[in-house]
């Protein structure tokens, strides 16, 4: 095991808010870069969200700000886009969220950047990208599930448009605005040049749910419409036991016939069509109903010991509290409490990815608005008597 983390080295500007960016930021924060978040002296609207501590400290800025480092400038004073333009000469990567109209207007656009920073990889994460008629118009993970299809998948399996009781969209996007700056950091060590990065959230999103859901129109002439339909199947979902709830989820044919088996339908364990996949899957609503009908005979836990022991691919149906006291969870010390100087207790969440040579780490705790703005504009080279006179005029929150 080494002591240097991968990202060791690079530093990342995080001007972003709410949940896509900040997880962005976060996760290459775990992977060992110096991130700075860049706040205005309100603070990233996540910070005033309930539950919190104390103000400015929600949960949710809690759970997506971990291993930064927070420096407050008002961007719209000379002298605080004067202060950032000088972080960002030393800055290897920049993730904005802010639309791009938005950032040209504060000089803060990619080419007023590469002018100060050649190799600067910018990464722009937003709704729509600026290369199609929706450029410019705002979103949020709601706007994005409805208009990405999520919404409309779940009227087509339900018969009503409704959203993921998640921000799914923000997550997804997160991530995927990680791998695309990861991509361009190996393309910086390869030939030292920097580049622009578009991360569009309605572009990312339609590329996330529509792979399975293109279906019949995959082919030209189409062979049926679009949308997979085992995935849309009503029938498709949590199935009632005797005292809960359980996810079935016979797979291959060999799993099938196991299930059938142990349901004590020998017969259509004894069916050639079932033991053909291409035929099977023409009866998915059939057996899904069949599942459905089968679980009330027993218990939740009695369908666990028995779907284990055929081996057969089940999930028992838990709540955000069941997670918080999973014994498997709790073994791999998903929910580590540590204690924050100024909140106090707090629950976090942990590492789920194993990295053996250079493991993820919680280097800093989520920070106060501000609470390493003169730490970061110290290194930069301000003085003492600077930074009191941009906190006098609140300009800087520190």
């Amino acid at each position: 095991m080494t002591t240097e983390l991968p990202l060791e080295g690079v530093r990342v500007v995080d001007m972003t808010s709410l949940g896509m960016g900040p997880l962005a930021a976060q996760i290459l924060g775990d992977y060992g870069a110096d991130v700075i978040k860049l706040e205005p002296p309100t603070g990233d609207a996540f910070r005033h969200v309930l539950p919190q501590g104390s103000p400015g400290m929600s949960h949710a800025f809690i759970q997506f700000n971990r291993n930064k480092r927070s420096v407050a400038l008002d961007l719209k004073a000379p002298r605080g886009l004067e202060a950032a333009r000088k972080l960002l000469r030393t800055t290897d990567v920049l993730l904005s969220n802010v639309r791009p109209a938005a950032m040209k207007s504060l000089g803060l656009d990619y080419d007023a950047i590469r002018a100060i920073k050649p190799d600067i990889i910018y990464a722009a994460a937003y709704g729509y990208s600026e290369r199609g008629p929706y450029a410019g118009r705002p979103a949020a993970d709601d706007t994005i599930q409805a208009m990405a299809g999520v919404a409309g998948l779940q009227q087509l399996a339900y018969g009503t448009a409704q959203l993921v009781a998640n921000v799914i969209a923000d997550k997804a996007v997160g991530q995927a605005l990680v791998h695309a700056v990861m991509a361009a950091l190996i393309h910086k060590m390869k030939t030292g040049r920097g580049q622009r990065i578009e991360v569009p959230m309605f572009e990312t999103m339609v590329a996330f749910t529509m792979p399975e859901h293109v279906a019949g129109m995959t082919f030209d002439p189409p062979q049926g419409g679009a949308g997979y339909l085992r995935v849309i199947n009503p029938e498709r979902r949590p199935y009632r036991t005797k005292d809960g709830y359980l996810c079935v989820l016979p797979y291959t044919t060999a799993q099938w016939l196991r299930f059938f088996r142990l349901i004590g339908r020998d017969d259509l364990a004894q069916d050639p069509q079932l033991a053909d996949p291409v035929e099977r899957s023409k009866r998915f609503r059939e057996l899904y109903a069949l599942i459905d009908e089968a679980m009330p005979q027993r218990t939740t836990d009695e369908w666990v010991e028995a779907l284990l022991a055929s081996d057969i691919l089940f999930g028992k149906v838990n709540t955000p509290d069941d997670l918080l006291r999973d014994p498997h969870l709790a073994a791999l010390n998903m929910f580590p409490v540590v204690q924050h100087p100024t909140e106090g207790p707090l629950r976090l969440i942990g590492f789920p990815i194993e990295l053996t040579d250079t493991p993820n780490q919680l280097r800093r705790l989520p920070p106060r608005l501000g609470q390493h703005s003169r730490e970061v504009l110290l290194e930069l080279g301000y003085s003492d008597a600077e930074l009191a006179a941009l906190q006098h005029c609140g300009t800087l929150v520190c």
